[in-house]
């Protein structure tokens, strides 16, 4: 095997189609998906690779320092793609504790888990890599210069996150990944551990759990539920496809500079309302519905605490030094999208059900 890496969050949204790719792509890599399974983690989303030869699977908490740091020695692990988190605005509300202990301390766990094991081999640092996934939250909130935007569409305003702005998060889940972006930076400037930030806009796509704008509202629309719209809909969001950020983790991961930033975006800012407006017609159709007979499920609600106005990422840094821009339009990513969850209607009952957990804790209970 060229390289061992283990994949944190590698049964989430996000992590599984990185996982997935890294897989197919690099048979000479030993592939270890880290997870804990919580809600957002299910195995069902790699069911299509979990016999491969090159792949296997840890439960295990990342606040677990001595099981992570017996795992790296044990699987010989030369990197490490970080993607476990808690990641819900609205569960970091109710629970700040949580997301402080997963994203700090979790993260700050496999740092030190990963910077004992290589300082102690030979090589120490060589031909090893931490890379950290961090989220356009940690950003703030960007000004709404343009509130008609553009055909419904944008530009939206003049700003852009870049890789210099600063850090001004706004609720408690943007407040602990900025925590964790600082600590990885410090792991590389304190003991040269070679380390990547990547900070990405929304990502949305196959296996992304309900509890998010998207697929949640593909399924109300599927069962002719109420869809909650925060305020008056006017918040803008950059969106990615999540193949697309697959694509970038996997190519900054081998071509990336180490103690660099990077940003990850989809160019695509939509304000909510319009993306609603747009699922409703898209579900509409593929069911065949009349496009948007479903309009009259927008319910208006308060807004929610700490709501950030835009996010918008320039990406131009990752196009300019290694070539990456998003494949997948958004028009055609919502079409695969939309369709992916009406043709999986199984997967989605299971999910929102909580079937899923019952039977992993059947299965793995609280070992490691």
């Amino acid at each position: 095997m060229k390289k061992s890496i283990i994949i944190t969050g590698g049964a989430g949204f996000i992590g599984s189609h990185i996982v997935r790719l890294m897989v197919k792509k690099y048979p000479d890599y030993k592939i270890i998906n880290l997870d804990k399974l919580t809600y957002a983690g299910n195995l069902e989303n790699l069911k299509d690779i979990e016999g491969a030869s090159n792949y296997s699977f840890a439960k295990m908490d990342i606040c677990d320092f001595e099981g992570v740091l017996e795992l790296m020695k044990r699987e010989e692990v030369n990197g490490v793609i970080h993607l476990a988190a808690e990641s819900h605005v609205d569960r970091s509300i109710k629970d700040p504790f949580a997301f402080a202990q997963t994203n700090v301390m979790g993260t700050l766990s496999l740092l030190q888990a990963a910077r004992l094991y290589w300082e102690s081999l030979p090589e120490k640092y060589e031909g090893k890599r931490f890379y950290h996934i961090s989220t356009d939250e940690v950003y703030g909130a960007l000004q709404l210069d343009n509130p008609a935007g553009k055909d419904g569409k944008g530009p939206y305003g003049t700003e852009f996150f870049t890789e210099n702005t600063r850090y001004q998060p706004h609720s408690p889940y943007s407040a602990a990944k900025a925590s964790s972006d600082h600590f990885v930076r410090a792991f590389h400037d304190t003991y040269g551990m070679p380390t990547i930030v990547t900070n990405c806009s929304n990502n949305y796509g196959p296996y992304q759990f309900p509890e998010k704008l998207i697929p949640l509202f593909i399924n109300n629309i599927r069962k002719r539920k109420p869809l909650p719209v925060y305020g008056k809909g006017e918040n803008v969001r950059d969106w990615l496809y999540v193949e697309d950020h697959a694509a970038a983790i996997d190519l900054i991961f081998h071509q990336g500079k180490a103690g660099e930033t990077y940003n990850i975006g989809g160019f695509n800012e939509w304000k909510n309302i319009d993306i609603v407006k747009t699922l409703i017609k898209t579900v509409d159709r593929q069911l065949g519905r009349k496009e948007g007979e479903d309009l009259d499920l927008i319910t208006y609600v308060a807004d929610r605490a700490g709501h950030d106005l835009r996010y918008a990422i320039d990406a131009s840094k990752l196009e300019r030094e290694l070539g990456w821009k998003p494949k997948v339009q958004f028009e055609e990513g919502i079409e695969l999208t939309v369709k992916w969850y009406l043709e999986n209607e199984k997967w989605m009952d299971n999910v929102t059900s909580g079937a899923y957990q019952e039977y992993y804790e059947s299965m793995y209970g609280n070992r490691r």
